[in-house]
């Protein structure tokens, strides 16, 4: 851990010299690149009510095929009359999140790039593309496997009662278990940056495999929505793989490499 530490005030204290702006002119940047995202996201919000039905019927294919193969009522309910309006704007407002999500990744990267060396920022485009396609493979992975999957276990499970399913309530575990395993998908984007700053290397990812494995765990035992070890392992697998992929994203981006090989190339 204090390695970890001692690495990153190394990073910090080595991007502080490089050639920029002021704190200020840095705020300002940031206000800016705030209120860019923020538009982004209010247009990919109103883009998305416009297909809100569509979207409702894409999230509710999973539960009613699991209510119909369990030989329930292929309808879910609401307690309140404004409940299926609210749900109509909160799965809205994610798909506009999920509509603009490029276009506010590349305002990230805007802020962050004036603290990167001129041969990092070359990795804008790697960056953009493999972001969206690990959130978009993450989600779908959810969707397609370990959504329905586990539907079908809680229905085969609580088979003794009648299921009275809240949209509400159906709508935030459809969001918690897709956005999740979207958002975890990304964990090699994130190694990627520790090792571009020089915090991480591939070495300290493959020492610390065992903490990270139980940390795995534990996050896949907080985002299942079944407590049961199979779910939980469905979880945990693709996110060990990511793991190991990441060391190869550490081993191959980190400023180490780099200037092997460019003391090779001055050889």
């Amino acid at each position: 851990m204090l390695d970890f530490l001692d690495r990153a005030r190394g990073a910090v204290s080595e991007r502080a010299e490089l050639p920029g702006m002021s704190l200020l002119e840095h705020l300002e940047e940031l206000r800016r690149r705030i209120v860019h995202s923020v538009i982004y996201l209010v247009v990919g919000f109103f883009v998305a009510y416009g297909f809100h039905e569509k979207i409702y019927g894409f999230m509710e294919r999973p539960i009613k095929y699991a209510l119909t193969k369990h030989h329930q009522p292929a309808l879910l309910n609401y307690h309140n009359p404004i409940d299926g309006f609210n749900m109509y704007l909160k799965i809205s407002f994610m798909a506009g999140c999920i509509i603009a999500a490029p276009f506010v990744l590349y305002q990230v990267w805007l802020f962050i790039s004036p603290g990167l060396y001129k041969q990092e920022k070359r990795f804008v485009t790697p960056f953009m593309v493999a972001t969206v396609s690990l959130f978009l493979a993450g989600a779908y992975f959810g969707y397609r496997w370990v959504f329905p999957g586990s539907l079908d276990f809680l229905f085969t499970f609580n088979k003794d009662f009648n299921p009275l399913i809240e949209i509400n309530e159906y709508t935030d575990l459809f969001l918690t278990v897709i956005l999740g395993l979207g958002v975890t998908f990304e964990l090699p984007i994130l190694v990627m940056f520790l090792a571009l700053f020089g915090i991480v290397n591939a070495r300290f990812l493959w020492r610390n495999l065992r903490y990270a494995i139980l940390i795995i765990f534990i996050i896949a035992a907080i985002i299942t929505p079944t407590p049961d070890v199979l779910t939980m392992c469905v979880f945990a697998t693709p996110m060990l793989v990511l793991y190991l992929i990441s060391i190869g994203v550490a081993f191959m981006v980190h400023p180490s490499r780099r200037r092997k090989k460019k003391d090779e190339a001055a050889a």
